[in-house]
């Protein structure tokens, strides 16, 4: 099994069901969530969540990655500290990268 990463831009988003709660997301690329999908081979965790290692400028963090059935992609969630150190509001466009961790 060889190494996963996909490096993207996207746009950081509020989870509608948790709008209070500031759950910020990005969401990966249809194309590389059906290649992840494809790598796991329905080795997931719970709710589908595929650990990584997350990368958006300066800071580094592991996490997992998640099926969003609306969007048609994983998403990834971005917590305060990352976004208070890279200063991303939601809206703001961000460079993601995204490394599979082995199951």
């Amino acid at each position: 099994m060889g190494v996963v990463i996909v490096e993207f831009d996207s746009e950081l988003w509020l989870w509608a069901a948790r709008r209070n709660e500031s759950w910020t997301f990005v969401s990966l690329p249809a194309d590389a969530s059906e290649d992840i999908r494809d790598h796991c081979g329905g080795a997931r965790r719970g709710f589908g969540a595929v650990r990584v290692r997350a990368t958006i400028g300066g800071s580094c963090w592991t996490t997992s990655i998640f099926p969003d059935r609306t969007r048609g992609c994983y998403v990834l969630p971005v917590k305060r500290a990352v976004r208070a150190a890279e200063d991303l509001e939601p809206g703001d466009t961000a460079i993601v990268t995204v490394e599979l961790i082995d199951q």
